[in-house]
Order: structure tokens, then sequence, then C-alpha cells
């Protein structure tokens, strides 16, 4: 049994009404059932309906339920991990066209929202910013490698005036400008993905949670009032699977990320926050993040647990933070609170590949999938449709579980977080 999603500023400012999605009852049939109707399982079920698939769409809540439509809605190029990981890992060659792809999942997030006209307040400009010197230093050296090995200039370094044109505080001693990044409204988004497939013929059942899966060719799918018959299966319920899929168990672990956003701000209160509408992520291991809404509301998310308990303080914390970060909004009302989970790997790389010969996966975005999610989507659907070969330079990537089996996993998880919460401070 599934609890009710937290309040949610999101949820109070949805502007996408779908046709109705009734939960599954009964036998049906189509080429390809899709399991998770966040922006990875929208995206694929698009794609796969334009090019002329009949596909099912299985959601155990509503679509946008998980972090697809709770998150900071930061659109960035990259990955959870630096590109420098995958490059050690995989070579330089690879790295470069994962690279690439990350970006192209950027702009593939703006031709959707252009194609299907979904309004979701997109916006360009992200700024990575620096909490101490070492990260400073750690920014240009980044700059400089990216713009040498990988051709990459979109990003400026900035620092005094130039820093505080584009965020007023003094909190940090410099950020790197990217201008490929941007920031959107989430759950919008993934409803505007849904939309679409609808419009595109994909049949979305929601409050359908998948109860098994019957392997072969076809593959049938139970839910508790019915079933689905399909040659070919995707598995997109990242971090709210609910272990349908036993072979992944281990490999990602649920991490709680926790959001505010205050009441609207005045239009003086924005030129002495975030003057150009910029997001905002620093460079600490447990990171801060924030953006403007299009109602000028800050939408701040900070803090994780792995516990699946509240942090004790988390409140006072979250609300001290926007005064220690803007002097003025001392005072300010916070009007929304909630929480969803991400999905995390244990090397913070995206985590893609098939389960059997006609299933498929992407999880672990790893608080980075907002665009990424989209073309996962994609090469997805360019997979059932024989052309493996993109999808398969992330499948490339190896994983390992999290140490500590199912018992130990998660105390461990939060012994290391402790650990590189404490070198945050340093």
């Amino acid at each position: 049994m599934t609890s009710a999603p937290p309040a949610s500023y999101y949820r109070d400012s949805m502007a996408v009404a779908l046709d109705p999605c009734h939960s599954l009852t009964g036998q049906t049939r189509a080429d390809v059932c899709v399991i998770g109707g966040g922006i990875t399982g929208c995206s694929a079920a698009l794609h796969l309906a334009e090019c002329g698939y009949s596909v099912v769409l299985l959601e155990a809540n509503d679509i946008g339920h998980g972090a697809s439509g709770r998150s900071g809605g930061q659109i960035l190029p990259g990955l959870g991990t630096d590109i420098f990981t995958v490059e050690k890992t995989l070579g330089i060659e690879r790295a470069r066209e994962i690279w690439e792809m990350s970006r192209e999942a950027v702009r593939l997030t703006g031709e959707l929202i252009a194609r299907h006209s979904i309004p979701c307040e997109l916006a360009w400009g992200y700024l990575h910013a620096a909490v101490k010197p070492r990260h400073v230093k750690e920014l240009a050296e980044f700059q400089e490698r990216m713009a040498r090995d990988y051709h990459y200039t979109a990003t400026r370094l900035l620092e005094g005036a130039a820093l505080r044109e584009r965020v007023v505080t003094d909190a940090y001693p410099a950020v790197l400008s990217d201008d490929e990044g941007g920031h959107l409204h989430p759950l919008n988004y993934t409803l505007g993905l849904a939309r679409a497939a609808q419009r595109a013929g994909v049949r979305i059942h929601t409050r359908s949670a998948v109860l098994n899966i019957r392997r072969g060719q076809p593959a049938r799918v139970e839910t508790a009032l019915g079933s689905v018959q399909a040659e070919h299966l995707i598995l997109a319920g990242n971090a709210y699977h609910a272990d349908v899929a036993p072979e992944l168990n281990g490999r990602l672990m649920r991490a709680a990320n926790y959001m505010i956003a205050t009441a609207p701000l005045s239009e003086a209160q924005v030129a002495q926050v975030l003057p150009h509408n910029d997001a905002l992520a620093d460079a600490n291991f447990v990171l801060d993040y924030y953006r403007l809404s299009a109602t000028r509301r800050l939408i701040y998310g900070g803090q994780v647990s792995y516990d699946g308990r509240e942090p004790h303080g988390l409140q006072a914390r979250m609300d001290a933070k926007i005064t220690q970060l803007f002097p003025v909004l001392a005072g300010i009302p916070i009007e929304y609170r909630w929480g969803g989970d991400v999905g995390i790997t244990l090397n913070r790389a995206p985590d893609f590949g098939r389960i059997d010969s006609n299933f498929y996966y992407a999880q672990g975005y790893s608080g980075h999938g907002m665009a990424l999610a989209g073309l996962a989507g994609k090469l997805l659907a360019e997979t059932i449709m024989g052309q493996s070969e993109r999808f398969d330079v992330f499948a490339a990537m190896p994983h390992r579980r999290f140490p500590g089996g199912s018992m130990l996993r998660k105390p461990l998880l939060v012994l290391a977080t402790n650990f590189y919460r404490l070198r945050d401070r340093l």
C-alpha cells in the first residue's frame, strides 16, 4: 500500500490535464509495456508510439509521483558523477560520446517542450557554486579540462562583481556559469510528456502497481485487477520500482531529498537574489540547490536521508539556510514543504541495461535525471526498434551493488554520507 505524496508546490501549480487514466482492469495486449510514469517511462512511451508501436504504460500512483514530479527541476548536461570518472572506466572516446549525449538530453528537453507545447516554465542559465577555496580551484580545473579534452566551452568562471550580477550573496567565492543548463517546472514537464504520449496513442493506467512479471516472449505483466501481454518490457520505476526485478536489487539506493518553496518574492527581492533567473547548485557532496519559479517563489532543496527518517531539525536548518544565503529574505514565509526519493548508484553514474532479451531498464540518475531521463526514454525506444548502439554506450558502464547486504546496506551508506557531510564543512 502506498502513502499519499507530500504536499508540494508543484501539485498546487499543475497546468497540464491528462485524459482519464483509469486503473488497469482485465487483460490487454501491446507491443511494449512500460512500467513507470516518470520522465523515463513517458519519454519511452511517446517515442515508441510516434514510431507506430502499441504501448501500455502502468504507473503505481499518479503520473510524476516520483522524482520526476518533485525535484529541483534543473536540466543540466553531464551525469550524477563527473565525466572524468566515466573516462577512467570506459576511456576518453566513450566518455566523450556520453558527454555529448548528455548535452543532447538537454536539447531534447527543449525540443519536446516546444513540439508538444508543454507549459513548464522553461528558462536557461545555470550556476555551479564554489563554497570554499578548494572548490574554486576544482571548478577552474574542470573548466580547463572540459575545454581541452571535450571541446566544451559553454562555461565561465565568475568571481567578485561578475558573480554578484548573477547571484547576490556572500556565500560563494566563485561560480561556474553554464549557458547550456537551465530549469523548469518538473511536474508540468512530466505531465506534458504523458499528454503527448496519450495523443500519440499510448494507453496510460495509473493506480496500477505491478505485482508480478511473467518472463517470456511474450511476457505478461500482472496488476491487482488486470494484466498486459507484451513483446517488450521497459522498467522505468527508478527509486520506486518496488523490486519487480530481483536482478537489480542492491544496485540502487533510495535517498530522500527535501524541498521548500517561499512565498512569492517582490521584484526588488528577486533583484537581490537571482536577478537573471538562473538555477544554482553548490559543489558540496551533500549539496544545496535552488531556483525561482515563474511566480517568483524561491524553490530550495537540500539535505538527504538514506534511512527513511526525516533528519533531526530539518525544517529549522532549511529555513535558516535561506536567510544565510540571502539576508534580504529574512522572515519570508515558507509556504510549501515536500520531499521525495531519488535513485542513487554506487558510482553515481546512470545504470542502463537488459534484464532479459526483451526486458530493458534505465535507472540511477543520482540526482541528475531531469534531462537525462528523457534521453534514456528515447534510447530505450531506439533499442526496441533495433538500434541499440547508443543505449549500449551507457550500458557498458559497470555497476556494483552497494556493500553490506540487505541488513547493513543502509547503515553503511549513512556512515559514508556522514563522512562526506563532515568533509563539506572543512
